[in-house]
């Protein structure tokens, strides 16, 4: 094989999207799918790819520094690709610990991994995939850019922070080749029903109540998340090492605005009357720390490497509605947990609750 890649986190929602891309575009790579399987991480969610001949799955904690020892010494391993991480601020909230396990401590033990595997090599790269939300919150007009200071105001975004900044320390320190990207909101297929899209379109399917954090006017900038994997594709290969490439889609939306937008295609969809899908929006106490504006400025991105979004977020929300709707069997084996069944089937063993 010409590379052997490392994706952490590649059963879970962006993870997925990423493995499937590198799988199918380059054969002459062996892709390493290393992931805990825990409430977000699905393999139902590689099916179409699972038996390809450069694909290998391991089911392992990113905390587990012996694990990731035998798997360096196993696999000839060039780079790792590091999304492996809990990712929603609500649990982070009442959870911050947890966040400091995975996102903190998790990617200090895959830096040590690979430290001591490379052992000074120049011919490598250890990507971290982390978020905007490091960057705190925006003023009107203003956009993040790779320099904008960090501000994280949530302890999920705060254990992101940290994680990014044992990447460039373990650069600085000890030679290890790096790179950083910081990406908004995500949305498309297989992202799991906790986030705002798939959870909504689930409830309105059910006719269940939108709870709408405060008056809906926190602003976030939206990635279709194929656009997404294209961008860290393209980093991981031609990006400059010890760099910070910021991604975003070029879709501000108001949450509120947003979720109008969904309820009238919905409805359409659906066949429904005309603000019915939006008479269950519910407005409810708003989050403590809720930063009001997140927005990338990807302009560096784009003028060094080519990148440019490929929809429109118009145009990604239908696509990702006519998804949710094609596949509510999917959404009701992992909101009820019984995806498990598929894992356990096809793999012989059980999965830890």
């Amino acid at each position: 094989m010409k590379k052997t890649i490392l994706i952490t986190g590649g059963a879970g929602f962006i993870g997925s999207h990423l493995v499937r891309h590198l799988v199918q575009k380059y054969p002459d790579y062996h892709i390493l799918n290393l992931d805990a399987l825990t409430y977000a991480g699905n393999l139902e969610n590689l099916r179409d790819i699972e038996s390809s001949a450069n694909y290998t799955f391991v089911k392992g904690d990113i905390c587990d520094g012996d694990m990731l020892q035998q798997l360096f010494e196993k696999h000839p391993i060039d780079g790792v690709i590091h999304l492996a991480a809990e990712s929603h601020v609500d649990r982070s909230i009442l959870n911050p610990v947890e966040f400091v396990r995975t996102n903190v401590l998790g990617t200090v033990t895959l830096l040590n991994a690979a430290k001591n595997a490379w052992k000074g090599r120049s011919d490598v790269l250890f990507y971290h995939v982390s978020t905007d939300e490091v960057y705190g919150s925006l003023a009107p007009g203003d956009y993040f850019l790779e320099t904008t200071s960090y501000d994280p105001q949530s302890p999920y975004s705060a254990s992101k922070a940290s994680s990014d900044h044992f990447v460039r320390a373990y650069g600085n320190t000890y030679g290890i080749p790096f790179v950083l990207s910081n990406c908004s909101n995500n949305y498309g297929p297989y992202q799991f029903p906790e986030k705002l899209l798939p959870l909504f379109i689930s409830n309105i399917v059910a006719e269940k109540p939108l709870p709408v954090y405060g008056k809906g006017d926190n602003i976030r900038d939206w990635l279709w998340v194929t656009d997404h994997c294209v961008a860290i594709d393209l980093i991981f290969h031609k990006g400059r090492h010890g760099e910070t490439y910021n991604i975003g889609g070029r879709n501000e939306w108001t949450n509120i605005d947003l979720v109008k937008l969904l309820c009238t295609s919905m409805d359409e969809k659906l066949g429904r009357e005309a603000g019915s899908a939006e008479s269950l929006i519910t407005y409810v106490t708003d989050r403590p720390g809720h930063d009001m504006r997140y927005a990338i400025d990807p302009s560096k991105l784009e003028a060094e490497l080519g990148w440019t979004p490929s929809l429109q977020f118009e145009e990604g929300l239908l696509l990702t509605i006519d998804w949710y709707l094609k596949n509510q069997e999917w959404v009701e084996r992992v909101q009820s947990g019984t995806y498990r069944e598929y894992y356990e089937t096809q793999y012989g063993e059980r999965l830890a609750n």
